[in-house]
C-alpha cells in the first residue's frame, strides 16, 4: 500500500501539469480531435457477438481522423463571439434564425449549457424566443442517466416555443431506434434505475410518455424551408416548382445521412417518415422482447416490410456514415444529386462525432454536428446557427429584387466559426 501511494504521489502532479499545459503540446490536440472508433454504435447486422463487435468493420481511428481533418478544411478562421442577428434591418426584410444541435446522450447539464449558449433557452432552461426553429438531430438516449429529464425538457420547450410562434423539430437517432427494438447494448445500468426497472423502462419507451412523444413529435427526416413561401416545415419538395428562384432554399436534417443510393429519397421527407412511422408503430405495439444483452438480439418485427428494413439498414438515414467518413472528392461528386432530389441546399446530420468541432464538407453542403456534447465523450459543446434573410431592393432599372443571404456558423463556448456566408440576388414575389 505505501508503494502504491508513493507512485500516486508522483503521477498525480505530473498528470496535473500535463493537463494544465495541454494547449501548448500539439499531441494533446491531436488526441482530443481523434474520433475514437470504440464509442461509435455499430449496426446490429455488423455485430460479431452478443456483447461486442469486430472493429475491423469500422474504419480505424486514424482513418476517421484523416477523413474528418480533410472535411474541416472548408471552415474559416475562428472569430470572437458576436451577436447572432444580421445587422441593418430593412423594412420588408424577412429573417429566420435556426439553431441545430447534435447528439446529447443522457447529459442534461451539458445540453442546457449548449442551448443557453446558442440563445435557445434562458438561464432557467426556458424557451428564450431568440430563435425561430430549434432542431435536434437525435440520440438523446443512452450513455448517460438523464434520459427522462431530457425528453421531458424537450416536450416543455416544444410547448413553450409553440406558444410564442417558435418551433422545436426533433429526430429519432439510431439510439432511439435501438431502444425501441430492444437493442440495449449502450444502456447504462444506472440509467435503467432512473426508470425503476427494466419493465418500466420498456413500457415508457413503447406506450408510455416517451414512446408517445416519439410517435407524435419525432421524425426520422425533415426538410426545413428557409422562407415561408416554400411552405411549413416538412413540406415535400415538388420538382414542379423548381422554376422558383427559391425552390431549393431549404435544409435537410437526419440523424445519420441520406445515402446517394438510398431508394426512398422521394418524395422528401414524407416517404422516409411514412416508413419510420409504420415501423415505430409495429415496434411499440408488439410484446416487448427481453432486452439484448444479455438476451439474443430481437430484430425487427416479423411483418416488417422490405422498405422498412432498408430504412433501418446501415445505408439508411438512421445509420449511414458515408457523408462523414468517405473521401472528400468522392462525397463532393455525389452530394449535388441528393440535394437536387430532396430540394435542399445543405444536409445536416449528427451520428458520427468529431470531438473538437462541427465538420463542414463541400463548401458547407454537408455539415456534421455531432461533437460529443455528452460527458460520456467529453467533446466540444457546440451548436449550429443558420441566419437567413431576404431583403427587398430596387435596381437601377426600377425592378424590384431581393438580396438573399444565408450565414452559417458553428457556435462554441466563447467563440464561433464561420462556415458559410452565401449571398445572391433573386427575383420573385416573396412579400
Amino acid at each position: 500500500m505505501p508503494r502504491v501511494l508513493s507512485v500516486l504521489a508522483v503521477l498525480v502532479p505530473i498528470c496535473a501539469v500535463l493537463y494544465a499545459c495541454r494547449s501548448f503540446i500539439p499531441v494533446f490536440d491531436l488526441v482530443a480531435s481523434l474520433p475514437l472508433t470504440w464509442p461509435l454504435a455499430v449496426h446490429p447486422d455488423l455485430e460479431n457477438a452478443q456483447h461486442g463487435y469486430d472493429d475491423s468493420s469500422e474504419p480505424s481511428g486514424q482513418q476517421v481522423f484523416d477523413t474528418i481533418q480533410k472535411a474541416s478544411h472548408n471552415q474559416e478562421h475562428i472569430r470572437p463571439a458576436a451577436g447572432s442577428n444580421l445587422q441593418g434591418f430593412v423594412e420588408g426584410q424577412f429573417t429566420r434564425r435556426i439553431v441545430a444541435v447534435g447528439d446529447l446522450h443522457g447529459d442534461l447539464p451539458n445540453a442546457q449549457q449548449v442551448l443557453e449558449m446558442a440563445g435557445v433557452v434562458d438561464e432557467h432552461g426556458n424557451w428564450s424566443g431568440g430563435v425561430d426553429f430549434f432542431v435536434q438531430t437525435g440520440d438523446i438516449i443512452d450513455r448517460g442517466d438523464d434520459t427522462i429529464k431530457l425528453y421531458d425538457w424537450m416536450d416543455k420547450l416544444r410547448d413553450q416555443a409553440h406558444a410564442v410562434g417558435g418551433t422545436v423539430m426533433s429526430h429519432l437517432g439510431n439510439h432511439e431506434w435501438m431502444n425501441a427494438i430492444g437493442d440495449w447494448r449502450y444502456v447504462y445500468p444506472s440509467e435503467i434505475k432512473t426508470f425503476g426497472s427494466v419493465g418500466a423502462r420498456q413500457k415508457m419507451l413503447s406506450t408510455g410518455r416517451i414512446g408517445r412523444a416519439w410517435a407524435a413529435n419525432y421524425t426520422t427526416a425533415s426538410r426545413l424551408p428557409l422562407h415561408p413561401s416554400l411552405g411549413p416545415p416538412n413540406t415535400d419538395y415538388k420538382p414542379s416548382v423548381s422554376a422558383s428562384s427559391l425552390s431549393h432554399a431549404a435544409i435537410s436534417f437526419v440523424h445519420g445521412g441520406l445515402a446517394p443510393n438510398y431508394p426512398e429519397l422521394t418524395p422528401f421527407p414524407s416517404r422516409i417518415n411514412e416508413l419510420s412511422g409504420s415501423l415505430l408503430y409495429k415496434l411499440q405495439h408488439r410484446i416487448q422482447p427481453p432486452p439484448h444483452p444479455p438476451n439474443p438480439y430481437p430484430g425487427l418485427p416479423h411483418d416488417t416490410t422490405q422498405a422498412e428494413h432498408r430504412m433501418y439498414d446501415s445505408d439508411g438515414p438512421v445509420w449511414y456514415r458515408g457523408w462523414a467518413l468517405d473521401p472528400e472528392q468522392e462525397v463532393c461528386i455525389k452530394v449535388d444529386a441528393v440535394l437536387q432530389k430532396t430540394g435542399t441546399r445543405r444536409m445536416i446530420m449528427g451520428h458520427t462525432p468529431d470531438f473538437q468541432k462541427i465538420v463542414s464538407r463541400c463548401g458547407g453542403k454537408i455539415i456534421i454536428i455531432d461533437t460529443g456534447i455528452s460527458h460520456a465523450y467529453g467533446g466540444a459543446l457546440s451548436a449550429l446557427e443558420i441566419t437567413y434573410s431576404l431583403t427587398p431592393f430596387t435596381d437601377a432599372s426600377g425592378e424590384k429584387k431581393w438580396h438573399e443571404r444565408e450565414v452559417v456558423k458553428a457556435l462554441y463556448v466563447g467563440h464561433e466559426v464561420l462556415i458559410a456566408d452565401d449571398k445572391r440576388e433573386v427575383v420573385g414575389d416573396f412579400a
